[in-house]
This record gives structure tokens, C-alpha cells and sequence, in this order.
């Protein structure tokens, strides 16, 4: 054991450091028991707070929540799976480590692990792993609360470093490696990233190939090919219930098929989500000068704004108050096509120059893979502003489609960034050839420093610091300062100016850096100083380049008070009196926050028929498009019992309810049945309609009413008498068999329905409810909520976690069994 630690001491006492520098970026408001405030966060603690509820007083999370849309199941907001090994690996690691320290903590470590299995020094790969870790989107997928995108970034590395291991003939151990951490991966929950990483790692895959071809080593090839398949199957079986619910569920949701064929649909090709949709974050081509400047393009669309922002004086010369005209140029500064953005892609200057070095001096095969990787990301992430390529993924390449905010791909190229940087680096310390590394070196700062030094003297040649609807905004400007077009001119005029001063002074910031970076390189080629204090140097370098930009976007100012945070969450007036309502499943209708269909908040108080999430079924997706856009359908609204409608004074902008007197209720028994042809038909129908006294069907459910007595019974009576989001009880009474239509959303994945304990089949009505038939009499209706996908998947996690933990354990055990090399006594290295 003390041989172990001797051989170690090297990795732990960077391991260490590695955690120290994770704890010290938060060190501020650690120690002051503050919390980070995300908004994506706060969004999922109304999402999951009928669950949170549910769990905390019965001791399991329910599988399906009516906290939103309706209803939904609860698979993609929050789901325990404890028969999944990764699951308990999170939980330790949220346990021992403090949020975000966590997240930033596994960044550091898997890509350390990678950088020496890609055989680089220890100081030198910890430089790597800083180079990685702090790329700017790292950190602001912290800031915005994307906390399962992080967790996937973090994992690449160590997946990257398990197949290295495995095409390098360490079958046993790669192959462990790579299905642990990519069952850790996909345990992150999210697909789009492991997407992404796939994408990448088939190109690689192909080079190898190509080469074990050209070279003849196709049998080991094939062999750590059948390994990796292995890995890949193994990860597959430990998220079995992730994975088989999540796929079960995206069928029926908005990457899902469209019901509708008319102008209402929102469908994109092959079943995925509308393109317009899926592209509205798409990457300027001009933007990418953000891996090298990050205020290339106006940083954020909540940029601060400096004491000598132009914009900012005109303003307030012409009366503005001081704090809206800080307000108002700092959302102005971004002037890239994308919505909104908290940030640049910013890979770091010393890394950018150290890439470029490694496109000319890296002789390792997996330079063409980090380039390829790198174009492809890039191309990809321009979306719509590169349709030809765009649209050929979108429309055929599988599942491409699924995935919205198409600038995303970028995560690629920030991970293959720093891997060719560092290689340039390892190359220059071991070459041999001093005089051709100083030449390339020379190429390499010519080429970052020439841009730069664009950048800095002549950047509008390059960029023309506007908007692409320049003109627009300033006929906006106009109306806004009540036709004075002249002070609209001058305000979009000094934006300008304030764009081009702070990608001037980024520029000249990056150029700093990048005159470092080129000079450390010459000592070592110089061999001035030694190889490892090269690396610490390079290693600090990184880190404060990175450290300064990170900072802006996620900074102290990021977290607050405990108790601050709790009260983001405090009930007004009206959610108070509604809150007293003992009816135990009612929904309720906010228009106070905007778009109440892209807003979370009220679902915290209360069941509500809006609500926010990228995976919503795409029926209530579809009513929302037809009967809640150009205005409200008070007929669905009843339908929905929407027993309150909250709506906002418009002069006052004081919050006020009404209660709404023709809500169907939990369930009822209707007079009659309309059936439509298609889901045209059925949209159509409810348009208008009386939900009350008429059900719209499907014609493909005839056959549940046929042969059929049905009738009509004033008299009769149902009711819902037990709630629980899993589990919903009503009792029926009347003298004829009836169809009743509940207020509940139709999802025939997991709920069965039983009338005095006796399954029975239910159908689908009003376009997205249950309705059933109740025979005549009186009777205990249940329906219960048990996909097998999720029941049956975490028995097949449970197998493959047992063989995931046999296969770790005998790669420890062989490798740990594995002599040490001695060398012969006498004979010199």
C-alpha cells in the first residue's frame, strides 16, 4: 500500500489541487452559506413539487404529476432509480461536495484522467484539465441551472479516455472505463449531449478503422470493437429504465409524431420538433471569434455595461434615468442573431494559439479526428445561418431532429480544443527537432496574433458590430423616444462604438495571453526551464485567462442568501386563497406571468393548465398552438376544470382571480358522443363545443361503444373521492350505462383503469382526456398509474449494475495485479 501511494504521490497531490481550485472559485459565497441562483433550477422546484410533496410523505416519488399541462408523466422532471448504480454515484457526490463545486470538480477529473491516458506528464495533463473544465459554457450551463448538461459534458473525457484505453489493447480496463462513465453519462439525463458526443466519437471510430484496414491490424480492431460494444451495451442495461421510459415517453411528445395535418402542427420531418424551433439558437458564423475574444460579439445579452459606455452618457443626457439606461445597453451589446445568450463560446487565447500550434506540429493520428470533430461541431451549430447542411441532418439523419438549440453541437469543439492544444504542447517539450517547433511556433503566433492584431486596429473591416435588423431597431428607438430619430441615430450609433470598445479590449486582453503562451513555448524550445514548471506555468496561464472570463457569468453576484432563495416562492394574495381550496385535483389558469405556457412558477402552488417544459406532450402542445394562442377557449379551459383564472390588472399589474363557474369538474357523464375522423376533426370540434353535455372521439374508438346500451341519466352521479397523482378513485351511480369523460390527461403508457376491481378498457375524448363507459349501478372506478417501462427497466438496471460493478472490480483487481517494471540493476535508462 505504501508503494501504491509513493507511485501516486504525483496524482494525488494534483488530485488535490484539482479540488482545492474547485472550492476556491466558490470560496466567497461557500463560506458565507450561500446558495447559486439558477433559473432553470428555480423552474424544476415547481415542476417537482407535487413529487417532492409526494415523496416526502409516503417515501416514494410518484411516476406522473398533474402539476402541469394537464398532467404528465414525471420521468424527464424527476424520477428515483434506485436499482441504478450511477444513481447512488450522484447522490454521493451531490452529498460530499456542495453545489457547483461538484460539477466543476468532475470536469476537472474526467479530462485529467484523459489527458494521461493520452500519455502526457501529470502537471502538463492538470494544465489540460484546467484548459477543459473552465471553457466559458461550462460554466454558464452551471449559471443557467442546466445541471444534467453539465454533469454529461463532464463525462466525455473519461468515455473519450476508455476507448483509448480499449483500441490500445487494454480490453478489460478500457472497456470498464467506458461503461462506467458512459452509463454515467447517460444517467445525466441528457440525451442531446450524449447525442452530440456520439456524433464525434463515429468519427473517430471510422478513422481507426480506416487505419487498422490500411495497416492490417483489423483483428484487434475488431476485437476492442466487440469490447466496446460490450461497454455499450452494459451502459445501456444499468439506465434500462431511464432509458426505456425516456424513449417511451419522447414518442408522444413534442419529438414526437404530429396527430395534425393541418396549418396547427408543429411537426417537424421524420416526427422531430418544427425546424423553425429547433434553429432559433443558432451560431453567427462570425461569432466563432468568440473562441479567441469572448466580447467578440457583445458577450451576453446581459453584458455590464463600463463608466465609459457612449450609449449610456446620450441617454442619460437626454434624461433617462441612470439605471434604465444601464439596463437597456447592457441588453443591447449582444448583437448576434440568437434570441438571447448568456455568453460566448470562449475556449481561451492560450488555448485558441495552442490549437493552432497543434493543427502544425501534432503528428498523432487523432489530430484529423479533433479537426473533423471541430468543423463538423462548428457547421452544425450554424443552423439556420448554414441551411444546405443544416437541413440534410434535420431531415436524415436520425433522431438529429429531436434536439433544439442547434449551437449546442459547439460542446464538441470545446472539448476537442484543449485535447489538440495540449498534444501541441507535449509535442514541443518532446520533439526533438527544436528548429522546426520554433518555426511552426512562429506560424502559429503569426496567424492568432495577426487576427488579433486585426481585431484590436481594424475590427469593423471584420465585423460590423449591428444587428441584422439595424434598421428596425432604430424605427424602434424612434417610436420609443416619441419620434426624435435623430437621438434613436445617435443611441444605435455610440451601441456601436461600445461593441467595437469591448472587442478591442478582449482583443487586446487575448493578445496578452497568447504573447505568454508564445513565450513560455520559447523558453522550453530554448530549453530555458524545465518541462514541469512549464506546465505549472502553462497550467496558471490557462486558469486566469479562463478564471477572469467565467467570472462574468458565473460570479458571487450569482449566489444568494439561503432564505433569499426560499422566498423566491412566496405566495401572493390570490395563490393563498386558492391554496385553501379542498378540492383535491383542480387546475388553475395564470396570464400574470406572460406566457403562462413557458412559465413554472404558479405550478408551485397549485395544479395548473400551463406550465414550462421542453418535453410536454405534443397533443397539449397542439391545443395550446389552436386554442390558446390568437385566444383563449373558455370550452377547453371547462374541460381542463380550470376551476380559477388568475389575470393581471393592466394598469396596476396587481394579480386577480375568478372563479370559474362552468368548470366540468373531475369527472362527468355526457349526453351524447361525437365522433370525428381524424385529429383535424377533433381539433375543429372543440373549438367550439359544449364539453359538458358532448364527448368528441376518435372514430378509431367506436368499437368501445358499440353494442353498447348507452342513455342518459340526469340523475346520475360521479365523483373523484381519493387523489393521488398515481392513484385516482371515483365512485359512479346511475340507472342507465353512461360515458363519462374524466378531467385527466390520456396517456395509455402505464394507466389502467378497473371498475369494482375489474380491469376495464378506456379510450380517449376532447382530444387529449379519458373517458370510459360506466355500466349501470353503482361502482368504484380506479385508475392507477404502472408503466412497465419503468418497473421492468429497473430490474434490468439492477442486473446491469451488478455486472457493472464485476466488471470494474476485475479490471481493478487485474490491473493492481500487474508487477510494477523493475529495470536490470546496472543498465542505465
Amino acid at each position: 500500500m505504501n508503494n501504491w501511494f509513493k507511485r501516486n504521490s504525483v496524482h494525488l497531490i494534483i488530485v488535490a489541487i484539482l479540488v482545492a481550485i474547485s472550492f476556491a472559485y466558490f470560496f466567497s459565497p461557500l463560506i458565507q452559506g450561500k446558495a447559486l441562483i439558477q433559473s432553470d433550477v428555480l423552474q424544476a422546484q415547481s415542476m417537482q413539487k407535487e413529487i417532492n410533496d409526494v415523496k416526502a410523505a409516503t417515501g416514494h416519488a410518484p411516476l406522473w404529476t398533474n402539476q402541469m399541462f394537464g398532467g404528465m408523466p414525471a420521468y424527464q422532471i424527476w424520477a428515483a432509480f434506485p436499482s441504478n448504480i450511477t444513481s447512488h454515484v450522484i447522490n454521493i457526490l451531490k452529498a460530499v461536495f456542495p453545489n457547483p463545486v461538484d460539477t466543476v470538480l468532475l470536469y476537472l477529473l474526467g479530462a485529467y484522467l484523459l489527458f494521461n491516458v493520452l500519455k502526457l506528464k501529470p502537471w502538463l495533463a492538470a494544465a489540460g484539465a484546467i484548459a477543459f473544465a473552465f471553457s466559458s459554457y461550462n460554466f454558464i450551463y452551471i449559471t443557467a441551472g442546466h445541471a444534467n448538461q453539465a454533469y454529461a459534458i463532464a463525462f466525455f473525457a473519461p468515455i473519450l479516455a476508455g476507448i483509448i484505453l480499449t483500441l490500445r489493447g487494454k480490453y478489460l480496463l478500457g472497456g470498464s472505463i467506458t461503461a462506467f462513465a458512459l452509463a454515467m453519462e447517460i444517467r445525466s439525463n441528457h440525451v442531446q449531449m450524449t447525442y452530440y458526443l456520439l456524433l464525434a466519437i463515429a468519427i473517430l471510430l471510422g478513422i481507426e478503422l480506416y487505419h487498422a484496414i490500411k495497416d492490417k491490424q483489423t483483428k484487434p480492431f475488431l476485437k476492442a470493437s466487440a469490447y466496446l460494444v460490450g461497454a455499450v451495451l452494459l451502459a445501456i442495461a444499468v439506465n434500462a429504465s431511464i432509458l426505456w421510459t425516456t424513449f417511451e415517453y419522447s414518442q408522444y411528445t413534442i419529438r414526437g409524431k404530429a396527430n395534425l395535418t393541418s396549418k396547427g402542427s408543429t411537426a417537424g420531418p421524420n416526427h422531430g420538433l418544427d425546424k423553425d424551433y429547433a434553429y432559433t439558437w443558432s451560431q453567427s458564423v462570425g461569432e466563432c471569434l468568440t473562441f479567441l475574444i469572448p466580447n467578440a460579439y457583445g458577450g451576453g445579452t446581459s453584458t455590464v455595461v463600463g463608466d465609459d459606455s457612449k450609449a449610456v452618457k446620450i441617454l442619460t443626457d437626454a434624461g433617462v434615468d441612470a439605471g434604465q439606461a444601464n439596463g437597456f445597453v447592457s441588453q443591447q451589446l449582444y448583437f448576434g442573431n440568437k434570441p438571447s445568450t448568456f455568453g460566448p463560446w470562449y475556449f481561451g487565447a492560450a488555448v485558441f494559439f495552442l490549437f493552432v500550434l497543434g493543427l502544425l506540429i501534432v503528428k498523432n493520428r487523432i489530430k484529423w479526428w479533433l479537426l473533423s470533430a471541430v468543423i463538423l461541431s462548428m457547421l452544425l451549430s450554424f443552423g439556420k445561418n448554414l441551411p444546405f447542411l443544416s437541413d440534410f441532418f434535420f431531415n436524415y439523419v436520425p433522431m438529429y431532429n429531436k434536439f433544439r438549440a442547434v449551437e449546442s453541437t459547439l460542446v464538441i469543439a470545446a472539448f476537442c480544443f484543449p485535447i489538440l492544444a495540449l498534444l501541441a504542447v507535449n509535442e514541443v517539450i518532446t520533439n526533438t527537432d527544436k528548429a522546426l517547433m520554433f518555426k511552426r511556433g512562429k506560424i502559429a503566433f503569426f496567424i492568432t496574433g495577426g487576427l488579433l492584431l486585426i481585431m484590436i486596429a481594424i475590427p469593423d473591416v471584420i465585423l460590423s458590430f449591428k444587428t441584422d435588423d439595424n434598421l428596425g431597431f432604430i424605427n424602434n428607438l424612434t417610436q420609443m423616444f416619441k419620434g426624435n430619430s435623430d437621438l434613436a441615430n445617435k443611441v444605435a450609433g455610440s451601441l456601436i462604438e461600445d461593441r467595437i470598445s469591448l472587442e478591442r479590449a478582449d482583443a487586446i486582453r487575448s493578445l496578452i495571453f497568447v504573447l505568454l503562451t508564445t513565450g513560455l513555448l520559447w523558453l522550453v524550445i530554448k530549453e530555458k526551464i524545465k518541462a514541469n514548471m512549464a506546465a505549472w506555468i502553462l497550467a496558471a496561464i490557462i486558469l486566469f485567462d479562463m478564471w477572469g472570463v467565467d467570472k462574468r457569468y458565473l460570479k458571487d453576484g450569482n449566489f444568494v442568501d439561503k432564505s433569499e432563495l426560499a422566498q423566491q416562492y412566496t405566495p401572493r394574495e390570490v395563490d393563498e386563497f386558492i391554496m385553501k381550496d379542498n378540492d383535491p385535483n383542480f387546475r388553475v389558469f395564470d396570464m400574470t406571468g406572460g406566457d403562462p405556457f413557458h412559465d413554472s412558477h404558479s405550478s408551485y402552488f397549485y395544479k395548473t393548465v400551463g406550465g414550462f417544459h421542453s418535453a410536454r406532450l405534443r397533443r397539449f402542445d397542439e391545443l395550446i398552438e389552436n386554442q390558446f394562442i390568437k385566444s383563449v377557449n373558455q370550452d377547453v379551459l371547462d374541460m381542463l376544470n380550470t376551476k380559477y383564472i388568475i389575470t393581471a390588472d393592466p394598469k396596476t399589474g396587481n394579480a386577480g382571480m375568478r372563479t370559474n363557474q362552468t368548470a366540468c369538474g373531475n369527472a362527468w357523464f355526457v349526453k351524447s358522443v361525437k365522433f370525428a375522423d381524424n385529429a383535424d376533426q377533433e381539433m375543429q370540434a372543440i373549438s367550439s363545443f359544449s364539453p359538458k353535455d358532448e364527448a368528441i372521439v376518435d372514430k378509431q374508438y367506436k368499437s368501445f361503444t358499440d353494442g353498447q346500451s348507452i342513455g342518459s341519466d340526469p340523475t346520475s352521479t360521479i365523483k373523484l373521492t381519493s387523489y393521488a397523482p398515481e392513484h385516482l378513485v371515483y365512485q359512479s351511480g346511475s340507472t342507465s350505462t353512461q360515458i363519462a369523460v374524466f378531467s385527466e390527461i390520456y396517456y395509455d403508457k402505464g394507466w389502467t383503469m378497473t371498475i369494482d376491481g375489474k380491469e376495464s378498457p378506456y379510450f380517449r375524448a376532447d382530444y387529449l382526456l379519458r373517458a370510459a363507459v360506466i355500466p349501470v349501478g353503482n361502482h368504484t372506478i380506479k385508475f392507477d398509474f404502472h408503466p412497465t417501462s419503468y418497473y421492468a427497466g429497473e430490474n434490468i438496471s439492477l442486473a446491469g449494475s451488478l455486472l457493472l460493478v464485476l466488471a470494474l472490480g476485475g479490471a481493478v483487481y487485474t490491473e493492481t495485479k500487474k508487477k510494477p517494471s523493475v529495470k536490470p540493476a546496472g543498465k542505465k535508462s
